[in-house]
């Protein structure tokens, strides 16, 4: 026997019912769940559910913070649900910040392997908004980014965007402030008086039409989580750790709904990771989460025992920036720009191999116009 309900609601849990089975023959029609309760009708065979909100299943099967703290204290390994539910708390604050830092340290400690790096990627990303594109039919396809894990120095982004706008690539830049040591893009930008870094999604899409590259800070709808786990890492000593670097920075750039990324992975006296075979394995689970996640991905390995450039510090490091793309600036910075220009180029097609695109990207023609964007 089935019975067709039309619209069943157990309101203490807001649960939506579309059938229910019984192992009886008798038949009934009902319009709430409080008329099918008084009846014994029999035992019930099938419920089908058409809504059950995250919050009862939680509750259902057991989750909670504190064991969920215990279970990746003692190393195990974290399951989808138990991750979904971690970041379900953190985006709608119920949580206390002091068990964000124990599991942050946690899972630095523990680690995360590559199922649960992918999760809680993921997870990251779609608890927030994504950016679609599909509407962009002359250019979809060449929307492309690039992320650098950071150094003293490091103002390529500054430089890069414009550049790659300027050779008919789209670049939504979703960027963040500075992280322990480095200094961070948004920062920089803040230090031109009178720049806005907070944007909204549309103003993200009009810029993208209009100029062909945005350089902003996160809005509050996309990857919610990662400004709140971004914060926590920086108090906490867990910023260098492998899956945490790898989820912060994939959530943000898989939700820009990039075609192609290209990552610039820092090792030495001046990156978090401080070695060659660090920065490869941080190299190695950005390019296979990433590419896990259908972003086509490649990654650089670049030195920073020294300091990129000439100067260092936000509005100094901005001059600089203006030097290079009139042409100027220094050749370590001018280089770098062209080897990461190039390889995304080459990854969306419009260059036959990575030498064809760095000379695309080295252009005079092309300096002069990201100068002037």
């Amino acid at each position: 026997m089935i019975i067709i309900c039309r619209q069943l609601y157990l309101s203490l849990f807001n649960i939506q019912i579309r059938k229910i089975s019984f192992y009886n023959k008798s038949t009934f029609h009902y319009h709430s769940i409080m008329t099918l309760l008084p009846y014994k009708i029999g035992r019930i065979r099938e419920v089908e559910i058409i809504r059950f909100p995250n919050r009862f299943i939680h509750r259902m099967s057991g989750l909670s913070i504190p064991k969920l703290l215990e279970k990746k204290r003692d190393g195990l390994e974290l399951t989808d649900s138990e991750i979904h539910y971690f970041i379900d708390c953190v985006v709608e604050n119920k949580i206390d910040e002091s068990q964000i830092g124990a599991m942050l340290m946690a899972m630095y400690i523990r680690g995360l392997n590559q199922s649960e790096t992918i999760s809680l990627t993921s997870v990251m990303t779609h608890r927030g908004s994504v950016l679609d594109w599909s509407d962009r039919h002359d250019w979809k396809h060449l929307v492309v980014d690039k992320h650098s894990t950071g150094g003293v120095g490091d103002k390529v982004s500054l430089i890069l965007t414009p550049a790659l706008a300027a050779c008919g690539m789209k670049v939504p830049m979703i960027s963040a402030r500075g992280l322990s040591h480095t200094g961070g893009t948004i920062d920089k930008l803040e230090a031109i008086p009178g720049f806005r870094s907070s944007l909204s999604e549309e103003e993200i899409r009009k810029s993208l039409d209009t100029v062909g590259c945005v350089i902003c800070c996160q809005t509050s709808t996309i990857a919610p989580a990662d400004s709140t786990l971004y914060k926590i890492r920086d108090i906490t000593a867990t910023v260098p750790s492998v899956p945490l670097i790898t989820a912060s920075i994939l959530s943000k750039k898989v939700a820009e709904g990039l075609s192609s990324l290209v990552l610039d992975v820092k090792h030495g006296l001046g990156a978090f990771m401080t070695t060659i075979e660090s920065a490869t394995e941080l190299a190695h689970s950005l390019v296979k989460t990433a590419n896990g996640m259908g972003l086509e991905t490649t990654a650089l390995l670049t030195s920073m025992d020294a300091p990129l450039g000439v100067a260092i510090g936000n509005s100094l490091e901005v001059i600089e920036c203006l030097d290079v793309l009139r042409g100027g600036g220094p050749n370590d910075t001018r280089e770098l720009v062209i080897a990461l220009g190039g390889q995304l180029l080459h990854s969306v097609g419009e260059a036959k191999d990575n030498k064809e695109a760095q000379e695309d990207s080295a252009h005079s023609r092309q300096w002069k116009s990201a100068g002037e964007i």
